[in-house]
């Protein structure tokens, strides 16, 4: 340089001009060279990258603008200023004078750089860029190197005491000026380009529009955690999510490559080898390759951030070795210190922008991944063939959209550390033994040790995990089952029995949390005992093996630091492989879900040309391709127009043939041909949570009077006045709020809406009433109905509409048996003769009780409770008008102190004051074991280190394993508190449940009662006690570093007060904001699960009428809503950890600083101890607002918890005093006195001053009476499930009122209307206090025509009934719920009688065996079809709440009074 410079007349670098002075300088000549082409090489290597990028992400140009054009001119003004001085050179050249070359070279290349920068800024605004990183760089570098010289100029000219060369002088300080400014400028933001979707977009996100700064430091989101502060954030404060993140961007991406990848592997060859030799394991795609290549590129750039954080991490350490040598020197100049204090700060301050950029890759990553493979998956899910569809079971198939998408997105998070822990482990290893040389391995001995030992922790505690989950599945699942059949459990007294099986379950489960809790504690031991004992081996191995080793403040501190950064990754290790090992689990089940075969389009010819409008030529048909055909040599043919009823006993193939003209089942020969757009109404009708109006439009456009035909036609105007907001009436998932019967109306009416050219009906008329299907068989699908002309196929059991239609197709065991008109079939007196005869008699009574004037009556079906809500549709006057949906609104509320209290006095008052007394000690212990190594260091400085050191290393020792030992007290008391907590909890809130009153459960979604049982139990178990556990132990390590930097920089209190308050109203801000962002991710989460589950149960309905791509893009948008809220709760943790760690930094900036200030005063010992202690801090500020927020976020489970706990109770299960004799009822006198009753409060009464009394034994009392005229209401009275608003019942003369509830329904039998089955074996089902005997039992099954059936079962009595009991036919459930009722054997017996569910045959078995087995019992009867009590004794006609008349029924048929009316619509009279 020496040369370029001219040596005589700059003078090049001299060191004592720099470092030994108390002014330190720097040479002219580096000035000039050095500092002046720093930033100038930046923006030359930066730029054609740079113009690259902008070309490529081009956005639109930037009008002029004032800013701009400033920009510009100062650019231009800053190359003239430069040129000037080059001028100036070749002008002194002139004057004969020979300037040095430098003074050539650095304006000249100055200038350039400024004319690149001045090209930069307008080709930026060309491209739409505004505001530049680049630029910003380059003006910050220009100003800091420029610092120095203006410095050092000034220092020379009063030094000198004048200015030698005046015009490079001021030149000068106009260049740094306008540096100034540029800068200034550069932070300032741009106009958005023109056409920019920004522009259209109501609410963008700020993100897109931030300047440099404003994204570094995450400045943007501080809008709207003010806004979250403020108030509670709704779904439209939201900003829209970013265009790449959507959808509409990412799924597509993905798909492509996954079909790129597919055809890749299903190349012809392989499929050869394959069909040669079936063994050849097929060569699956790989959907690892597919992600890689769709978020590869984008989530690298995130790990060069890590690379660069990384690397700086271990700059800290080495500063701090620094200060500490300056504090132990004499003779140094004071600003060496604060130079170091401040590079200090820096460093950190770098390596936290630089570590939030990568965490906000790595997690949008994530986020983009999720978004992505639930898109797929649905997708998919539209297409799968049935087979597939039965390996994979809808709850599995949101299982792989929920879990595993989750577990993805959690390894993106952390999937860098695979590379980058192993990085800084050697690197910290490198800088250790540097510093201690070899003693460092006894250390790392000791790491590695605890490696094996926490992996044995993880591993059972995952054991553990996995138990627990299967009790814990197991308890819910009773719970489930317990809150559907709440109301026969009710009826039968069984809650105890159902209790105990609960809390058994619970116990277990609570056993398995107590050992997850032991474990819990050995492995905080081991986390924080870790870097003490680490230190100690180290330190011990280091002074014992040389006498010369010297453990000085500098040795121990760094290492101590190093230590600490260790730490992180050698525990990040196991969790991230372990979370690599879930995540390839979750791979491969996604991979197999989405390699499942697909249904072919083309197995149904949709083409018009052939004569027939449906026609089916030897077709064999089959659901999988590996099982049996279920269709075999199928030959139908439908003319265009004609109406066609399939008819055949239950299982013979019916439905699978509509499925096969649907293109649903596998062909495996012959061909289909379906003639234009086809309607599909399933057995089970399909009904989406949407309003009643759009389940019937699916997707059509709105169209008056068609809609007004379409719901006369299907009998639904009666109901659309009922329901509280007419056809804008919200349906509940499944179509809960709807009765069987309107649900399959509904079905018709979404049919006929569509105005389809075939329509396929597979049995929609057995759901509804009989007198309902006449009249929309002859409004609808008759040869009169509206929809004559069109194609129908109807599946039926209907006998009576046979006559009517134009051809019957009879199927006998998946085949065709007989096809052609009623007359004709008649007489070929076949398989379809046969059929008529065993149906005929039993069925024309019941299809003709069909009168105009019942459809009017016909609202709801009169069963209050099986289907839960039809008094709330009355006239509840607390439904809101507005919104018309009609459960009970769940609340949100800022966590009360209280709640802490209440949980407080869960745990146990005393307890509680005694972990926060052994948190405090432990901490102390800590501290005591840190400053006794400062004082151990100090004796470096008197040389007695020798004399002393067993003492020192054995009280250094002995404090850490105190420390350690109160650690695992600590959280061992926690846990245990904790888990005592979670037993009382749960146990309140199942008692106080068992004991609710029936009211509550049919206001209240199950799911919501549910939610508390598996989603807030869960919290209390296990997310709760670990919050509180990391709560405490981060609080108290923040306290700790306090008084460590207080007690040996008292000054450090100063600051305490400013950054406290800075630190607090952060964490308020975060706090809200980043709650109210949770609860509205979770409550967008849950549309996208429960539409999912939806879509893959009516995906036949949605093939059928052709809307995937509509339902498809429905899921995008819930996805899309989902994110939104996710996206800016990602943010907030970015926005949160900048502002923390900034206040980390500040932390260890006072601490340096005023170490420095203190250094005469200060031991090295101390001086390592407090900024030691301080560079660790930034960690558990951060964790400490986390742990806040999710301590607040969780303990409202508490609150939901106890909110259900504490309501209202039914009366008592037993009532000591009043407990009736053991063996009443003796007669079964029955007697009713003025008795009213009403469904809840401010309803109306059901029943009003009802009077009648009933012998003992009188043989059948028959209840009968319109639809809604209290007919179910009158057994709920019996059992008191519904309390008396008036009047009383006594049995045998007990008023029932005043007896136990248990009491009173243990000694009255009910077979109610639906029957119901729990899992379980049928013993269970039958008798699960096991009170009687196996003969008993069986005796039980054989009158009620069950002991054939079981007899053949190789369990017999141990038979396992599944969930609801699917594996047994609803006749033989029915037959069950008799068999209870044969086994109590009680006085008195109420049957509700089936609707329509029932086959005739079993509702003749169970008429015979009431009959003969309970003859001496009162029986009361509340019948739907009158033919079965025309023999009763007498019998009840109740009419809208009152009895209307009551006597035998020859008497009341020649009153000709109400029942005659009835019995004359059944066809039972003349």
């Amino acid at each position: 340089i020496g040369e370029v410079c001219g040596a005589e007349e700059v003078g090049s670098c001299e060191p004592n001009q720099t470092f030994h002075t108390d002014r330190p300088d720097l040479s002219e000549c580096f000035q000039l060279s050095v500092l002046a082409w720093l930033p100038c090489v930046f923006l030359w290597v930066a730029s054609p990258a740079y113009i690259c990028y902008l070309k490529k992400s081009s956005r639109g140009y930037i009008m002029m603008s004032l800013l701009n054009r400033f920009k510009t001119a100062f650019g231009l003004l800053l190359w003239i200023v430069c040129w000037a001085d080059l001028f100036y050179t070749f002008h002194e050249l002139q004057q004969g004078q020979s300037p040095p070359p430098i003074y050539f070279i650095t304006p000249l290349v100055l200038g350039i750089t400024m004319l690149l920068a001045t090209f930069l800024i307008q080709y930026e605004r060309l491209h739409g860029a505004q505001s530049s990183g680049v630029l910003f760089f380059f003006w910050f570098l220009s100003l800091l190197c420029a610092i120095v010289p203006f410095r050092s100029k000034i220092l020379k000219a009063s030094s000198s005491g004048g200015v030698p060369d005046k015009l490079r002088f001021t030149s000068f300080y106009f260049y740094f000026g306008l540096i100034l400014l540029e800068l200034v400028l550069c932070c300032l933001n741009e106009k958005p380009p023109l056409f920019s979707n920004v522009v259209t977009d109501p609410n963008p996100c700020p993100e897109a529009t931030a300047g440099f700064l404003s994204t570094v430091t995450f400045w943007w989101f501080t809008s709207l955690a003010i806004k979250g502060y403020k108030m509670p954030l709704e779904a439209k404060d939201l900003w829209s999510l970013n265009q790449r993140d959507s959808s509409k961007k990412i799924v597509p991406k993905l798909l492509k490559e996954w079909e790129k990848e597919q055809t890749k592997v299903k190349s012809p060859e392989e499929v050869e080898v394959l069909l040669s030799n079936q063994k050849a394991a097929p060569h699956q795609p790989s959907f690892l390759r597919v992600l890689i290549k769709a978020f590869g590129p984008y989530f690298l750039i995130g790990s060069c951030f890590k690379l660069l954080q990384d690397s700086i991490m271990f700059v800290n350490p080495q500063l701090l070795r620094m200060l500490i040598s300056f504090t132990s020197q004499k003779d140094v100049p004071i600003w060496w210190g604060y130079t170091l204090a401040f590079l200090m700060f820096f460093a950190a301050i770098l390596q936290t922008l630089i570590l939030h950029r990568h965490f906000q890759y790595c997690f949008v990553t994530g986020m983009n991944v999720r978004t992505a493979l639930i898109g797929a998956i649905y997708r998919k899910s539209l297409v799968i063939t049935n087979a597939a569809k039965h390996s994979s079971t809808v709850g599995e198939i949101v299982n792989l959209m929920s879990v595993d998408a989750q577990r993805f997105m959690d390894l993106t998070t952390f999937l860098n550390m695979l590379w980058s822990a192993p990085l800084q482990i050697m690197l910290a290893l490198y800088f250790l033994w540097q510093n201690l040389g070899p003693s460092v391995l006894a250390g790392v001995a000791v790491m590695v040790m605890l490696i094996p030992f926490n992996a044995v922790i993880a591993m059972k505690t995952r054991a553990y995990q996995v138990e627990q989950m299967q009790h814990k599945d197991a308890r819910i699942k009773l719970m489930n089952e317990i809150l559907n059949g709440i109301k026969v459990l009710k009826l039968y007294a069984w809650e105890n029995s159902f209790k105990e099986k609960v809390l058994a379950i619970r116990q277990k489960e609570l056993n398995v949390l107590r050992k997850t809790a032991y474990l819990g504690a050995l492995s905080t031991m081991a986390w924080t005992s870790a870097p003490f004992l680490v230190a100690l081996t180290t330190f011990a191995v280091f002074v014992s093996v040389d006498e010369k080793n010297v453990l000085d403040a500098e040795k121990a501190f760094v290492s101590l630091s190093l230590f600490n950064i260790l730490r992180f990754p050698l525990n990040m290790l196991p969790q991230v492989i372990s979370s690599l090992v879930q995540a390839s689990v979750s791979l491969k089940r996604i991979q197999n879900f989405l390699s499942h075969d697909e249904l072919d389009p083309n197995s149904v010819d949709r083409k018009t040309s052939s004569e027939f409008a449906v026609s089916v030529v030897n077709g064999k048909f089959t659901w999988a391709k590996e099982d049996e055909p279920v269709l075999d040599n199928i030959n139908v043919m439908v003319p265009q127009g004609s109406l066609v009823a399939v008819v055949g006993h239950v299982g013979c193939g019916k439905s699978s043939l509509i499925s096969a003209l649907l293109g649903d089942m596998e062909k495996v020969e012959g061909e289909v041909c379906v003639r234009g757009s086809v309607a599909y109404v399933p057995q089970q009708a399909w009904i989406q949570n949407a309003t009643l109006r759009d389940n019937i439009l699916f997707g059509k456009s709105f169209n008056e009077s068609k809609y007004r035909r379409v719901l006369d036609a299907c009998a639904l105007t009666p109901d659309l006045e009922v329901l509280p907001g007419g056809d804008m009436t919200e349906i509940g998932e499944k179509g809960i709020n709807l009765s069987g019967g309107q649900r399959q109306r509904v079905s018709l009416a979404r049919a006929l809406y569509s105005d389809s050219e075939v329509y396929l009906l597979d049995d929609p008329l057995s759901a509804v009433d009989a007198h309902v299907s006449k009249h929309i068989f002859d409004n609808l699908i008759g040869p009169e109905g509206v929809l004559k002309g069109k194609t129908r196929i109807l599946v039926t059991h209907g006998i009576s509409f046979l006559p009517q239609v134009d051809n019957i197709v009879v199927m006998v065991e998946g085949r065709v048996s007989e096809m052609g008109s009623y007359q004709e079939l008649l007489n070929q007196n076949g398989a379809f003769a046969e059929f008529l005869r065993n149906y005929a008699l039993e069925d024309i009574v019941e299809e003709d009780e069909a009168t105009e004037q019942l459809i009017e009556d016909e609202l709801f079906p009169d069963d209050v409770l099986s289907n839960h809500h039809t008094d709330m549709v009355d006239n509840e006057p607390t439904v809101n008008e507005a919104k018309k949906s009609f459960m009970r609104c769940e609340k949100l509320e800022v966590v009360k102190t209280k709640v802490f209290l209440e949980y407080a006095k869960a745990v146990g008052l005393v307890l509680s004051v005694i972990i926060c007394l052994l948190y405090g000690c432990q901490s102390a212990a800590a501290i005591g074991s840190n400053i006794w190594l400062s004082q151990w260091t100090s004796d470096s400085l008197t040389n007695d280190t020798q004399n002393n050191v067993h003492k020192r290393v054995g009280v250094y020792a002995a404090l850490g394993i105190a420390q350690g030992i109160l650690v695992m007290a600590s959280s061992f008391t926690l846990a245990m508190g904790n888990i005592g907590a979670a037993k009382k909890l749960h146990a309140n809130l199942l008692n106080n449940k068992l004991h609710t009153p029936q009211s509550f459960f049919d206001t209240t979604p199950i799911g919501r009662i549910i939610n508390r049982f598996s989603k807030d139990i869960y919290v209390i178990d296990e997310a709760l006690p670990s919050t509180v556990l990391m709560f405490l132990g981060t609080f108290f390590v923040s306290l700790s570093t306090m008084i460590v930097i207080v007690s040996s920089t008292p000054i450090f209190a100063v600051v305490i007060a400013p950054l406290a308050f800075i630190y607090v109203l952060v964490q308020r801000f975060y706090v809200a904001t980043s709650r109210q962002l949770k609860r509205l991710e979770s409550v967008s989460r849950s549309p996208i699960y429960s539409h999912f589950s939806e879509t893959i149960t009516g995906a036949s309905v949605i093939r059928a009428y052709d809307r995937h791509a509509a339902f498809v893009l429905m899921s995008d948008i819930k996805v899309d809503e989902n994110q939104k809220s996710y996206y800016p709760g990602i943010v907030s943790n970015r926005w949160l950890g900048v502002r923390i760690e900034f206040i980390g930094n500040c932390i260890v900036l006072f601490a340096a600083l005023f170490a420095v200030m203190g250094k005469d005063t200060l031991s090295p010992g101390l001086v390592g101890l407090s900024v030691s202690y301080a560079l660790q801090v930034t960690m558990s500020l951060n964790w400490m607002v986390r742990m806040t927020s999710d301590l607040e976020n969780n303990i409202v489970a508490v609150e939901r918890v106890k909110e259900y706990s504490e309501t209202k109770t039914e009366a008592p299960w037993e009532v000591e005093d009043k407990k009736p004799p053991a063996e009443w009822p003796t007669q079964g006198n029955v007697e009713f006195n003025e008795y009213s009753v009403r469904y809840r409060e401010g309803l109306d009464l059901v029943l009003r001053n009802i009077t009648l009394s009933v012998k003992g034994g009188e043989k059948v009392i028959g209840i009968v009476g319109r639809t809604g005229a209290g007919k179910s209401s009158m057994t709920l009275c019996l059992f008191r499930l519904l309390e008396a608003a008036g009047g009383e019942i006594t049995i045998d003369g007990v008023k029932i009122s005043e007896i136990g509830l248990h009491d009173l329904r243990s000694k009255l039998t009910i077979i109610p209307q639906e029957p119901v089955l729990f899992s379980g074996t049928l013993r269970m089902n039958l008798d699960p206090f096991e009170k009687y005997s196996d003969d008993d039992v069986w005796k039980a099954l054989e009158h009620s025509h069950l002991r054939k059936f079981i007899g053949n079962q190789p369990a017999k009595l141990e038979l396992e009934c599944t969930e609801g009991g699917e594996n047994l036919s609803v006749g033989q459930r029915q037959l069950v719920c008799l068999a209870r009722a044969l086994l109590r054997k009680t006085r008195i017996l109420v049957l509700d009688e089936a609707t329509a569910a029932i086959d005739l045959e079993t509702d003749d078995l169970i008429q015979s065996t009431i009959r003969t087995q309970f003859e001496d019992c009162t029986v009361f009867t509340i019948a739907h079809r009158l033919n079965t009590i025309m023999d009763y004794t007498r019998v009840l006609v109740l009419d809208k709440g009152q009895i209307a008349e009551f006597d035998t029924p020859t008497n009341l048929i020649s009153k000709r009074g109400i029942f005659y009316g009835m019995a004359k619509d059944a066809g039972l009279v003349q």
